[in-house]
């Protein structure tokens, strides 16, 4: 089984390349197939090319200053249409991983590997930790669709719901809605139209609205909301780490009892620190699309490239393309029966 990697229009190519090494070298049992570059990808990784890692030449990239759409049918040799194309041409291929324009990813997953037969719109899902210690949070959806009809949202929960419980094995995760409160009449037209379409589903154990400032307290597995306001969330969050990992540093180095405290304190806060790192967790998942598609940071290094194509490998080995499939079906067949 063969996973592609398009390292084309990231920010940090050589470090995704190094991180699809490090990933090759762990999980043998797939070959990883970088997308790109030949030269720059060959110089990269030096004499230390695994056995199972392999290199598709590409000329052209599309950036972030390109119009997806257009992009996607002016471009076919650049790195994203060269691996969206050998993607669809075989089975072996079982999942994309591209650190590129989100808008083009999303683009070109969308009008070339395609929607599940029906999927409203196809959305990334994300993981954040809690303060649950190993436990995460999916935030869904956290950047595919910046408008979102209350019947977009329900099955945004539908397939979260599914992805988190084969992905964890968790027989009925919990799912919250972002909303500004709690009460369960709280939110716009729109929050209070998906909040009794959730409501009325019995297959979800959905638990009511839920503010941003209890999204991380591990009461919840699922948080569903417009990709606007999901994205917004998740950079919220990290930018706040990034700010208390930056002030805690300074703190413990302000003066020389602090550098004490410093010393005692240093395992539990590298601890901290690597929870709160969002590398760790790897990309976001595009679901509602036939294949795996997983869109990582621009500036992903190679902690984040190996543990996106570890969540690549365990969205393929939890069967979750076919249970969406089977669930969307399911869900599908119960609408057209009470119409």
């Amino acid at each position: 089984m063969k996973i592609l990697v398009d390292i084309g229009a990231c920010d940090k190519p050589a470090k995704m390349v190094l991180g699809a090494v490090d990933a090759a070298k762990e999980y043998t049992d797939y070959t990883i197939v970088l997308v790109g570059d030949l030269e720059f990808i060959k110089n990269t990784i030096g004499a230390n090319k695994p056995a199972n890692l392999e290199i598709e030449h590409a000329s052209d990239v599309i950036s972030n200053d390109d119009t997806p759409t257009r992009a996607i049918r002016q471009k076919p040799d650049s790195s994203l249409v060269k691996a969206i194309n050998l993607l669809n041409s075989s089975d072996e291929y079982i999942g994309l991983l591209s650190g590129g324009s989100t808008g083009a990813v999303l683009t070109g997953a969308t009008l070339m590997v395609g929607r599940i037969k029906g999927v409203h719109r196809p959305m990334l899902t994300c993981f954040m930790p809690t303060a649950i210690e190993g436990k995460l949070v999916c935030v869904a959806d956290c950047g595919a669709n910046v408008d979102s009809k209350p019947e977009f949202l329900a099955q945004f929960a539908v397939m979260a719901n599914m992805y988190v419980s084969a992905l964890f094995g968790v027989e009925k995760p919990t799912i919250g809605l972002l909303s500004v409160g709690s009460e369960d009449h709280k939110g716009d037209e729109r929050s209070k139209a998906t909040f009794a379409l959730l409501k009325q589903n019995a297959d979800l154990n959905f638990v009511g609205n839920v503010e941003a400032r209890y999204a991380l307290t591990g009461d919840y597995d699922i948080i569903i909301t417009d990709g606007f306001a999901g994205n917004v969330l998740i950079k919220s969050v990290e930018g706040t780490a990034k700010l208390v990992m930056t002030e805690l540093k300074s703190a413990m180095m302000s003066s020389l009892k602090s550098k004490i405290g410093a010393l005692l304190l240093k395992k539990s806060v590298y601890k901290l620190k690597d929870r709160m790192d969002y590398h760790a967790y790897g990309g976001a998942a595009f679901l509602g699309v036939k294949k795996i598609v997983v869109k990582t940071h621009g500036s992903s290094n190679e902690v984040s490239t190996k543990a996106s194509i570890r969540n690549i490998i365990r969205v393929y080995q939890n069967n979750i393309i076919d249970k969406i499939k089977q669930g969307l079906a399911v869900d599908t067949n119960t609408e057209s029966a009470g119409e």
